[in-house]
């Protein structure tokens, strides 16, 4: 199945709006609800995997793994978290030939110091500028398929250089070739809508929940001038708050059997993550002597 072209989308202009995947019952919801593209966020994906915060404890295998089977198990296009690329230089290069391989259509790197730190949570530190240049210089040569395979580069550095300092660290790395730039943690709407302004690439805009980024409707991003949104808490926070939900009824009442609690349907579960092409396999290979009852 083709999937959406992230480049054809902000070539026509479309404003785009990815809803950050944490789990692979989230990705088979996403198919039902639909959206062109989805974000595998460092964050969630690390929490929803090993219970651990996003300090650079999880390895790239581990998150190859798992960006990997979020694109076999979605039908839309993947933006996703590759953090610091894992390393210098030729660990970018192999991040992101991995990461395409696995089905990427964007990648977003950063040039946070490793272990680098949740965008949004404090002891940031940031590398030198002119290493993160190289990294993004590199992460787009390395790419197989440059018309399809877009660089997303992230700067972490309003936090630790000031609002300018971040400004001029996201325009550098829009000038080494990146196709997208990401001023993480802005601090206001007069700060979105300055970088929006002063930036020459397309901007991404990262709604994370509880973050530092004041959140702000689609409509609203598009009229700030941002090309793309990430809502990568979204999902997560709404699954821990109805997990906490199902275990505090079932905890008060003893059953989950109960008004007060709202739970998706088994059989449509059943038929999302593809329970009905197994039953029709053992239908059609079963023997006569062996068929178990339906």
């Amino acid at each position: 199945m083709s999937k959406p072209s992230l480049r054809a989308a902000l070539a026509a202009g479309e404003f785009v709006v990815a809803p950050g995947i944490h789990d692979m019952i989230t990705a088979v919801v996403a198919n039902k609800v639909g959206f062109d593209f989805v974000y595998a966020s460092g964050y969630w994906m690390t929490a929803s995997a090993l219970g651990l915060p996003d300090a650079g404890i999880a390895s790239y295998t581990q998150m190859l793994d798992r960006v990997a089977t979020l694109c076999k198990t979605v039908n839309s296009s993947v933006i996703a978290d590759a953090d610091t690329g894992y390393g210098g230089l030729l660990n970018v290069h192999h991040t992101v030939r991995g990461y395409e391989e696995a089905g990427v259509v964007a990648i977003q790197i950063e040039d946070q110091e490793f272990p680098k730190k949740c965008g949004h949570t404090p002891f940031k530190r940031v590398v030198p500028m002119i290493d993160m240049v190289e990294k993004v210089k590199v992460a787009c040569e390395a790419r197989r398929n440059p018309k399809e395979t877009l660089i997303i580069a992230r700067t972490d550095a309003r936090q630790t250089d000031g609002f300018e300092g971040a400004m001029k660290r996201a325009a550098a790395y829009g000038e080494a070739g990146a196709d997208i730039v990401f001023l993480e943690a802005l601090e206001s709407e007069e700060e979105m809508r300055i970088a929006c302004k002063r930036m020459t690439k397309p901007t991404m805009a990262n709604m994370a929940d509880g973050g530092k980024t004041p959140i702000r409707s689609k409509t609203e991003l598009a009229e700030i001038d941002y090309k793309l949104a990430i809502f990568p808490s979204a999902t997560g926070l709404a699954a821990a708050a109805a997990a906490e939900r199902a275990l505090s009824v079932l905890k008060t009442e003893g059953t989950s059997k109960s008004p007060n609690l709202e739970l998706f349907s088994f059989a449509e579960m059943n038929s999302l993550i593809g329970f009905e092409e197994v039953w029709a396999f053992e239908r059609r290979w079963a023997r006569p002597d062996t068929k178990a009852a339906e």
